[in-house]
């Protein structure tokens, strides 16, 4: 029987590096009966990383999809007899930064999310991130400090991290009882309750105890606050709590919570360790009372392709079908698998969808709910849900699929420019046209990915999001695909930019016998004003001034189109221009030689000659590293950073170790962790997120660009 719409959750788990997202994931499963085993990640059993390389490597590479089900306890109090069964349908998403595209695509398509810290580093740079990435997508979440029994861990430091580093909101609804060694469960502070996990039969029971006298005054103090949080987000509380506190109910702080969460006012905070198997259960039960349901958000709004009219779409399933393809995967069985998120209407297998952006139909031959890598069949999906379909020809990831009649398309998912890339060839020449598809197969799953062809070697180059991304990648080919590869050293995918406006003019004249071509434009380029709304977004903002019919109109998307092309090789090194303004001022045509080709050709030659002229500077990618390293490393670390032209962000104590912090460019960082671990004896841990671009510096800038120009791989 179909779930109902208001007993669906689609969450996801999203958190730093190694904060405990793939064992809480695994924990969920064990616990609502989906699996009988407990997956650890250390030992390569867990389900949800599934590919060889996230098991040898104990991290997540690619997100993961699993559908389970939860009894919730809608009786609360002494009566535990009474249920209701949720459907969860969870993503349990990677922490490295190089796989951050996984969590942008994820977060793009759920209701809500379960941000995971660890109870002894707290708030780590990818949390920020993750953080940040939900913030965009407006995705009410609830916090979950685990690993409460690690030594070091601090429940309090962890919360003041959340609300200083990520100007969120927390408010915690548990405190626990003991720390470290001594961790042995939680206080509830809605309930009153302290609780207590049996080990015996790994924390599937837990026994309600007294709250520990050394913990009453704790309790009283943060049970007063999240009243006040409470009372401060609805005015009928407020007016029970300054005259009677006591007569606020479980239920109405319930519900309360559950509205500041769906509007994104606060983030309920809970506490536990999913690899001592504490704390699970009271997290799943808030996944059920506190995150929302498709229909407690809004409608989705999507653009007819056409008229480009706002059209509405409700979470019901008698409205028009319409659902986004978030990824898309290869199975050595079943073959391409397209992941779907229904936002409205209802899908049978067999049954055939429209496709917005190719404007084809695509048959949907078969449809599957997702557990990790294995797929089980289903006849429908309805509207809210998330599965896998199979049988497609041609859907890539962010495509808007609906009924024919029904066109519309959703905004789609962008994606992150990759920073580093690496020369590859095949070991035999014969399997370069196997190269070639193997690498286009995991361009379709991974949007991050790119390939180029060097055009003064003809080398392929591979790039991605860092010499992790990359490495798996390569190992992929090797494993999946069967392929012998030689790689190059790493390259930094440099940038170039503009930095004046300038005028010029271009004619562009050819006489060969018969029809000439002949165009003449007039224009300004330099980089895009900072006052205006576009100046932080790529690509090409082009002005038109024509007036009185001085070029047609129809050349004009041509000179477009031409300076659009010319961005993809800068002045310098023929480094892409990521972003620049180009205003057409006036120019002339001929009424028989003139054609938009001859307009093309002219804005491209035009932007040559004046992009040169135009102080043009190579920009090159800065990574925010931070660096956690015991007292009697500092000066090595900082020095090393230093001789890699790093420039010193702060530094600061936590948890007995120095946090330094850092901007260095990318090109500075190769191999940085190995080489970390030398200076280190292997006691320090490197964190590395791509920041910004900077310019490069005119004597740097000058080796570069020679060495782009003469070529040495």
């Amino acid at each position: 029987m179909a779930t109902e719409l208001a007993f669906l959750r689609n969450i996801g788990i999203m958190a730093h590096i190694d904060a405990g997202k793939t064992t809480t994931t695994e924990r969920i499963l064990y616990y609502t009966g989906l699996t009988h085993k407990i997956g650890e990640v250390h030992e390569g059993g867990a389900v949800m990383d599934w590919m060889a390389q996230e098991q040898e490597r104990g991290i997540t590479i690619t997100s993961a999809a699993t559908t389970t089900f939860w009894k919730y306890p809608t009786s609360q109090g002494n009566v535990h007899n009474q249920t209701q069964t949720y459907k969860i349908n969870i993503i349990d998403t990677p922490g490295h930064v190089d796989f951050t595209v996984e969590v942008e695509r994820s977060l793009r398509v759920l209701d809500g999310a379960v941000a995971l810290f660890c109870a002894v580093s707290g708030v780590e740079p990818q949390s920020e991130t993750v953080w940040r990435q939900a913030d965009k997508y407006k995705v009410p979440r609830i916090c979950f400090v685990n690993k409460m029994d690690r030594p070091g861990a601090d429940f309090f430091n962890t919360l003041n991290e959340i609300k200083d580093k990520l100007g969120a909101n927390p408010v915690p609804l548990q405190i626990p009882i003991g720390s470290e060694a001594s961790f042995r469960g939680v206080v509830d502070l809605i309930t009153y309750q302290a609780i207590i996990w049996n080990e015996t039969d790994l924390g599937m029971s837990y026994e309600i105890i007294a709250i520990p006298e050394d913990l009453t005054e704790t309790v009283e103090e943060w049970r007063q606050k999240l009243l006040e949080s409470v009372a401060s987000y609805d005015e009928v509380l407020m007016e029970k709590f300054f005259d009677n506190p006591a007569a606020i109910t479980t239920d109405e702080i319930r519900a309360a919570i559950r509205k500041a969460v769906i509007d994104l006012s606060f983030s309920p905070v809970l506490c536990g360790s999913a690899f001592k198997n504490k704390g699970v259960q009271a997290l799943l039960d808030s996944v059920c009372a506190y995150l929302p349901s498709p229909m407690d958000l809004p409608p989705v709004t999507a653009i007819h392709p056409d008229t480009e009219a706002a059209i509405i779409r409700e979470a019901n399933n008698s409205a028009p079908f319409t659902a986004l393809a978030f990824k898309i995967a290869t199975d050595p069985f079943v073959g391409r698998l397209a992941f779907l998120r229904v936002y409205a209407g209802e899908l049978e297998a067999g049954s055939y969808v429209h496709n917005n952006r190719t404007g084809k139909k695509e048959r949907i031959a078969r449809l599957m709910q997702m557990h990790a890598n294995k797929q089980n069949p289903i006849d429908k999906v309805q509207a809210g849900d998330i599965c896998a379909v199979v049988g497609f020809k041609e859907i890539k990831t962010g495509d808007t699929l609906t009924g024919e009649k029904d066109r519309a398309i959703l905004e789609s998912i962008t994606f992150p420019e990759p920073v580093i890339g690496y020369s590859i060839e095949p070991k035999k020449q014969a399997d370069q046209d196997k190269l070639t598809l193997s690498i286009a197969k995991l361009m379709e799953e991974d949007p991050t990915l790119r390939m180029e062809t060097d055009r003064e070697t003809g080398q392929t180059i591979l790039k991605g999001m860092g010499e992790l991304h990359l490495e798996i990648i390569i190992d992929r080919l090797k494993r999946e695909f069967k392929l012998e590869i030689n790689q190059g050293a790493p390259q930094v995918a440099y940038k170039e930019a503009l930095t004046i406006t300038i005028e010029h003019k271009e004619v562009y004249k050819k006489q060969t016998g018969g029809r000439g071509k002949f165009a003449d434009i007039v224009f300004e380029i330099g980089p895009k004003e900072k006052t205006t709304p576009s100046s932080d977004m790529p690509g090409l903002e082009f002005i038109n001034k024509i007036v009185g019919g001085a070029i047609p109109k129809e050349f004009i998307p041509a000179i477009q189109k031409g300076f659009e092309a010319a961005m993809d090789n800068g002045p310098l090194a023929n480094y892409p221009v990521e972003s620049m303004r180009v205003k057409l001022l006036h120019g002339s045509y001929h009424e028989v030689d003139s054609d938009s080709l001859s307009f093309e050709l002219a804005a491209r030659a035009g932007f040559r000659a004046a992009a040169q002229k135009a102080s043009p500077v190579l920009l090159e990618p800065i990574m925010a590293v931070e660096v956690a390293t015991p007292d009697a490393f500092t000066g090595p670390v900082t020095g090393d950073l230093n001789r890699r032209r790093g420039i010193m962000r702060g530094m600061n104590n936590k948890g007995g170790a120095q946090i330094i912090k850092a901007d260095v460019p990318l090109a500075e960082l190769f191999g940085y962790v190995t080489d970390l671990r030398t200076i280190t004896s292997g006691r320090a841990s490197a964190s590395l997120t791509f920041s910004h671009y900077e310019p490069v510096s005119k004597n740097l800038a000058e080796n570069i660009i020679n060495k782009a120009k003469g070529i040495t791989l």
